[in-house]
């Protein structure tokens, strides 16, 4: 994971570009975000930076939590996650970052947890038709064949069946960011991104094909 944000969904409206086209946005109250810890190379065995977001009341934090906070002098966050960056010794504790990472018209790719709907069907689940409503079909909402009875005498694997639908760690890749508001801390990333409303993101910047390339 590259350097990004932590960052809060507000919502989805849209905007028009010069040109007067409809752009769908949503909109991402993105930081501010305090370095709450360095990784060093030498130390850990990599770089990254720990970031915090959104304050937390005093009472719900833990022991160690607590003195992880006091010994920076922050205030507790809710959320705290781990950013890779290339080199952690240009940054300081307690030093917040913000949407001023980003540029308009950058790539990036946001993380987060799709809305859940709970045990569903396969109508619902896989998008699949329905029998007859008939008097005497005896198949309205069924599953379907489960497959042969001589052969292979299973469920073969993959059957698109009944479960849980939703509530699954999701990422979208290469939005285009469209614009920012930075006296809000908000960002504008061109499409949809997975999750309810206030429901918390991760905003990464996108990964290079070179740096890609040098890994494989």
């Amino acid at each position: 994971m590259t350097l990004g944000l932590i960052g809060k969904k507000l919502g989805m409206t849209q905007i028009f570009d010069k040109e007067g086209v409809l752009i769908p946005v949503t909109l991402i109250e993105a930081g501010p975000c305090p370095i709450l810890q360095k990784k060093e190379k030498g130390k850990h065995g990599y770089c990254a930076l720990q970031l915090g977001f959104d304050k937390k009341p005093e009472r719900l934090v833990s022991k160690p939590e607590s003195g992880l906070f006091k010994k920076i002098n922050l205030a507790p966050t809710r959320i705290i996650r781990e950013f890779r960056v290339d080199d952690s010794s240009s940054y300081e504790l307690g030093q917040a970052l913000d949407v001023s990472i980003f540029e308009e018209g950058e790539r990036v790719n946001v993380e987060g947890v799709s809305k859940g709907r709970g045990f569903q069907g396969t109508i619902k689940r896989w998008h699949g038709h329905r029998g007859p409503e008939s008097h005497g079909s005896k198949y309205h909402r069924g599953v379907g064949s489960m497959g042969g009875s001589s052969d292979p005498s299973r469920v073969r694997k993959g059957k698109k069946m009944p479960g849980q639908m939703g509530n699954k760690q999701r990422t979208m890749l290469n939005l285009k960011v469209i614009g920012m508001q930075k006296d809000k801390n908000i960002i504008m990333v061109k499409g949809s991104i997975p999750g309810h409303t206030n429901a918390y993101v991760l905003i990464c910047k996108k990964q290079k094909k070179e740096a890609k390339a040098a890994k494989r």
